[in-house]
């Protein structure tokens, strides 16, 4: 009945790698404290703009080397990021990886996908809308919904926007498909910030697009239980899960993350 905080735990029941340990970041912490604090809209700074020598970022860097190393047997450049459950600190990881890999002179798209909770916009400080939803109901074309050199030059960046309500619907759409083969042609990398999937079957909607897919486990959140079905739910579907991200540990001490 223990919940997961050893990675090593799930490489030997579920077979699957861990591309990056995340340490826990105080630094993180205080910033969504502040932020949660202040009386307009929460707005972070993204840690690894303002804090590059966090302990996190290094590890995020780690990542970057992995995953070039995956992309170079991939079949295209997109790249899913999911989780078992909310609130474990996936859009905090696509935010932060996105930017390292455009630092690192490389063209990324990163798109928040989540069309029922996504928050990425918070961390590049964009409005929600108008975003991905109106794209693809064909309110709104590519180029009015993209926020080009998002805190870096290399980094474009597309919001959920409105929060339809058929956000399934219109990821199976043609229009996405449609979307996705343009756009991966136009960047190096396109990341696709995700839902849960335990909760919805947005992730394995996306995750057939994507020649890459990672899950966002976080330490002393999940039991095995839940990872294990997580898992399942894309193998049911077909689509494969290259590794998963573990996020959340604890090095000195306890704490709460963030998302």
């Amino acid at each position: 009945n223990k919940t997961v905080e050893d990675p090593a735990q799930i490489e030997k029941q579920l077979g699957y790698p861990i591309y990056a340990e995340i340490p826990f970041s105080e630094f993180q912490e205080e910033m969504v404290k502040t932020s949660k604090k202040a009386l307009d809209k929460p707005r972070y700074d993204l840690l690894a703009q303002a804090n590059p020598d966090d302990q996190v970022v290094e590890s995020l860097r780690s990542l970057r080397t992995s995953m070039q190393f995956a992309l170079m047997e991939a079949e295209n450049n997109i790249v899913t990021i999911t989780g078992p459950a909310p609130e474990i600190g996936k859009s905090f990881v696509s935010a932060n990886f996105a930017y390292l890999m455009a630092e690192s002179d490389k063209k990324i798209l990163l798109i928040d996908a989540d069309l029922r909770k996504g928050h990425l916009n918070i961390y590049f400080k964009h409005e929600k809308s108008p975003g991905l939803s109106e794209m693809l109901s064909g309110e709104k074309t590519l180029e009015e919904v993209l926020h080009t050199q998002s805190l870096s030059e290399n980094l474009d960046v597309i919001t959920t926007g409105i929060y339809p309500p058929n956000p399934s619907e219109l990821l199976m759409s043609d229009q996405f498909r449609h979307f996705l083969e343009e756009v991966k042609n136009k960047y190096d990398l396109v990341i696709i910030d995700t839902p849960p999937v335990l909760a919805v079957t947005d992730p394995v909607i996306v995750g057939q697009y994507a020649a890459t897919n990672f899950m966002v486990v976080r330490s002393r959140r999940h039991h095995m239980r839940e990872i294990h079905e997580a898992f399942k739910r894309f193998e049911n579907n077909s689509v494969d899960i290259k590794g998963i991200i573990f996020n959340g540990v604890e090095l000195s001490r306890g704490g709460y993350g963030y998302c």
